[in-house]
């Protein structure tokens, strides 16, 4: 869901319809119709961040504070990209980097860094008590600090494929410093992925700020694929889907980016 939310949307479940007014007016769809299923999601995504939705799962025993359509997606990418070491900035509880190390295992291959400005005592003493903890390093600093950028990039091997998520601080400056400083450690046809896009389209929602319409990770990522041509703004082609909906439901926006083989 790249394009703009609708400004309102309606659901009539007897006569199957949903309707939707956007700049253009007022349109009826049959709920049989992607474009009925990207306007309910819309709504389900903006009463998902009002009511705090991500913040009830876990995945082997950490919270993970992530969509599930997005881990599902991940998951998709990562094993078509079956990189040897996944980069994650933003560490929170540890499910993410849980999530990420769970599919290394099972794919016989590749480790996880995750790193953070400050990693809880807590939240640390769990994560390197978990099974999956050989498989996870953990780097406390600034995610664009000279010291942190130079301590990810020593645990890279040489002819290591590597793959990016970018999930820490949000604003359009500080991803534009993460995506120039971990992009150099991209293999060719792998990614550097900026989450949580869909700020630019929270502005007015709980917990929101002003200037989200353009001070977020979607932005960054389309300014970056701008000034790198070895870097392409993409949306993974999905592996399997027999349905009508083409778009993913996420937090995402504008997220994948693909260095250029």
């Amino acid at each position: 869901m790249t394009g703009a939310w609708p400004k309102k949307v309606a659901v009539d479940f007897a006569a199957a319809t949903v309707t939707v007014e956007d700049e253009t007016g007022e349109h009826t769809l049959p709920m049989a119709s992607a474009e009925a299923f990207d306007a309910v999601a819309a709504a389900y995504l903006r009463c998902g961040w009002d009511t705090k939705y991500v913040y009830g799962f876990s995945w082997m025993g950490r919270p993970v504070i992530q969509l599930p359509d997005d881990l599902i997606r991940l998951q998709e990418v990562i094993y078509a990209v079956k990189p040897d070491l996944i980069v994650e900035v933003g560490v929170a509880h540890g499910g993410s980097l849980v999530f990420h190390a769970g599919l290394c295992r099972a794919m016989g291959r590749g480790r996880v860094v995750g790193v953070d400005i400050e990693i809880r005592p807590h939240n640390r003493s769990a994560i390197e008590a978990h099974e999956l903890a050989d498989l996870i390093t953990l780097i406390e600093g600034n995610s664009i600090a000279a010291d942190t950028i130079a301590a990810v990039h020593a645990l890279v091997r040489p002819g290591e494929r590597v793959l990016v998520v970018l999930d820490g601080h949000h604003t359009l400056d500080h991803v534009l410093a993460e995506l120039d400083a971990y992009s150099p450690l991209v293999s060719p046809g792998s990614y550097i992925i900026a989450m949580d896009g869909i700020m630019r389209h929270l502005v007015g929602a709980p917990r929101s700020r002003p200037g989200w319409a353009t001070d977020n990770p979607s932005e960054a990522a389309r300014r970056f694929a701008a000034d790198h041509p070895d870097f392409d703004l993409v949306e993974p082609e999905p592996p399997f889907n027999e349905g009508m909906v083409t778009a993913r439901v996420s937090y995402g926006v504008d997220a994948f980016l693909l260095r250029c083989p």
